[in-house]
């Protein structure tokens, strides 16, 4: 069985080194140079272990919708998103950007909700007011 959330723990651990990096390395480059040679390292890590563990079939039966929703995402995470988010933490502090780049849940939960037909619990609000709450107090 899958446990979700030790893959959610395993990202958060992974997602809290990141910015770490990404400020030391945004120092010298402008962050769209810094994404690109991100997004390059990336893609040839991915294609030699597809290559390597023989998984291009699980690719080759993807449909077209498929590939227009996870294109569209990508372009939202991995392009939009992470262009903005370089740029904030090239020019701001990493203990006050990555929490508030971290807060992408709660934009989330509402999209869910609105197109997804998902359900706010007491707990998500909750912890929706918490998330909300840290945010300001990082302002100041």
């Amino acid at each position: 069985m899958v446990n979700a959330y030790l893959f959610a723990a395993i990202a958060m651990l992974f997602w809290g080194i990141a910015p770490v990096f990404g400020k030391i390395g945004l120092s010298n480059i402008q962050p769209l140079a810094a994404l690109t040679i991100r997004s390059l390292i990336i893609t040839v890590i991915l294609v030699t272990s597809i290559t390597i563990s023989s998984n291009w079939s699980f690719i080759e039966n993807i449909t077209a919708r498929d590939i227009s929703f996870i294109a569209l995402e990508g372009i939202c995470a991995a392009l939009l998103g992470q262009y903005a988010y370089y740029s904030a933490l090239k020019y701001g502090e990493v203990s006050r950007i990555a929490p508030i780049v971290a807060a992408f849940p709660l934009v989330s939960l509402i999209l869910g909700v609105i197109f997804l037909g998902e359900k706010i619990t007491l707990y998500k609000a909750v912890a929706s007011l918490l998330i909300v709450g840290g945010i300001i107090l990082l302002k100041y």
